[in-house]
């Protein structure tokens, strides 16, 4: 057994490898750009405001549960989850929204509002929803993808059969549903998946089971109480975290990393698990013939969205918001095209606003309001002050229009995040905020490989590469790889 493993990166991929393999009795350090674990996930304070400072979402609370279960514990070890009701609220026009109540009932008796007879048939869509989730998440996103016999078996291909691979998520909600308030309500989760609705495999209603029937959750203090209680276990594991370490190269000799070269040293190693931007790494860190893909290949990928974000402190509450906020005040259809297919900053984009101080009052100064919006955008866009500014006003004149309230001459704190930061803290490919998109090309054996194929003892991590992108695919996604890496190395 390797008494020595290099994990670059402590975003949630990185911190599950290196916990995991911890756990099996090998010697983990954790290498980590910046001075705080989380990757996406961190968080900053300013004003008296605590901001996460990326995901905002907790869905899927058994993927949690089960991470923790794993080494004995329990997320009530280390934060304290509430249900949230309504799940969110959509702002469909400055005079009409809608509040998605937490609960199935609920839920079908809003549905039958907008459409007689939608009730019974959201319950059959839920149904199917629930199966694909099973297969999905319990099966799928498991599998390591680096060989077609992973996937050959009957039962498999019984599953895959039924996930309606092959056929869009659009086609299939329109089964179920008619009217566009509905149609809008299903299809926005694939908004962030990578593709229209129209190009997005039926398969991720699995997406919809998450967030109608498993429920919108908050770990009060904010999502980076994940990441704490994730840093507090790995430690517990034994696991080493070094901050403000960036690496500059992967040196490697005879098909073996030997040593990981950072601007504070020089780190000897048996084994590394690269939880960093994929394409970082293979391009920057190794060099040409130890590199997993060439750039081809890397121009070839589709990306997932990046965002536009702005954290602001408002000094006074703001009436009308609950804690998520989807505002589909403008065509959903022509956002999407100028994300996936003509890629441009949109010309009336939808957005997301989230005021965590609805639930949390440790997240804002008494009397005041936190203020999260994010507007997913096209990767690889040019991004400067003058377009955030833009942006910014148009934000502004529609939520001061649908809460009727004057909000931008009470920000007392503001700060804009984009594609070059995206690109300064994460190395992010393209500046993208969500990795590769969930396009039927790039799932399991057609995403970049956890495991590199020049060189023995390099694998990946991350959004990037298996299961996909999101929380919980990253946290899976690094148990997966510890698991490969403990089959060639124990």
């Amino acid at each position: 057994m390797p008494k020595r493993i290099l994990v670059i990166g402590a975003g949630f991929a990185g911190l599950a490898a290196a916990t995991s393999l911890a756990n099996k009795g090998y010697d983990v350090t954790i290498l980590e750009k910046n001075s705080m674990a989380g990757g996406r996930a961190r968080v900053f304070n300013a004003n008296g405001f605590t901001f996460d400072m990326g995901p905002s979402w907790y869905w899927m609370p058994d993927v949690f549960d089960s991470y923790f279960a794993r080494f004995g514990k329990k997320t009530a070890d280390y934060y304290n989850l509430v249900r949230l009701d309504p799940s969110y609220k959509v702002v469909f026009a400055a005079d009409e929204a809608v509040d998605l109540p937490a609960g199935l009932d609920k839920l079908e008796n809003l549905f039958e509002q907008f459409e007689p007879g939608s009730g019974p048939r959201l319950r059959d869509f839920l149904k199917q929803a629930a199966y694909k989730y099973e297969v999905g998440m319990h099966k799928f996103v498991w599998k390591p993808s680096r060989s077609i016999t992973e996937f050959v078996s009957l039962k498999l291909l019984a599953d895959v059969a039924r996930l309606d691979v092959f056929q869009s998520l659009a086609s299939h909600a329109r089964k179920y549903f008619q009217h566009p308030r509905l149609l809008e309500i299903v299809e926005f989760p694939v908004l962030f998946l990578g593709a229209t609705p129209e190009n997005t495999p039926a398969m991720y209603s699995l997406m919809n089971y998450a967030e109608m029937a498993l429920g919108t959750w908050y770990p009060m203090g904010g999502m980076h109480k994940i990441v704490e209680g994730m840093v507090s276990l790995a430690e517990e594991k034994g696991v080493k975290i070094l901050y403000d370490q960036t690496v500059l190269a992967i040196d490697v000799k005879q098909r073996q990393v030997k040593q990981v070269t950072t601007d504070k040293g020089i780190f000897e190693t048996d084994v590394v698990v690269a939880g960093a931007d994929y394409n970082h790494v293979d391009t920057k860190l190794l060099t040409e013939n130890t590199r997993n893909y060439n750039d081809a290949y890397w121009k070839s990928r589709v990306m997932a969205p990046s965002s536009l974000l702005f954290y602001l402190g408002v000094d006074k509450r703001i009436p009308k918001l609950e804690h998520h906020n989807l505002f589909f005040d403008e065509d959903f259809t022509l956002h999407a095209k100028e994300i996936y297919e003509t890629p441009r900053w949109p010309t009336k984009p939808l957005f997301y606003a989230s005021a965590p101080s609805k639930t949390d009052p440790s997240v804002a100064p008494e009397g005041c309001e936190n203020l999260f919006l994010l507007i997913p955008v096209a990767p690889d866009l040019t991004d400067d002050e003058e377009t955030r500014e833009r942006y910014y006003t148009m934000l502004m004149d529609r939520l001061e229009a649908y809460t009727g309230t004057d909000i931008r001459n009470h920000v007392i704190y503001k700060r804009s995040y984009a594609h070059a930061d995206f690109k300064q803290d994460y190395n992010a490919f393209r500046g993208n905020a969500y990795g590769l998109a969930n396009t039927l090309k790039q799932t399991a054996l057609l995403k970049p490989s956890l495991k590199n194929k020049r060189v023995n003892n390099l694998f990946y991590t991350g959004q990037l590469t298996v299961p996909g992108p999101g929380v919980p695919p990253s946290l899976i996604s690094g148990l997966v790889v510890a698991d490969e890496v403990a089959k060639e190395f124990s």
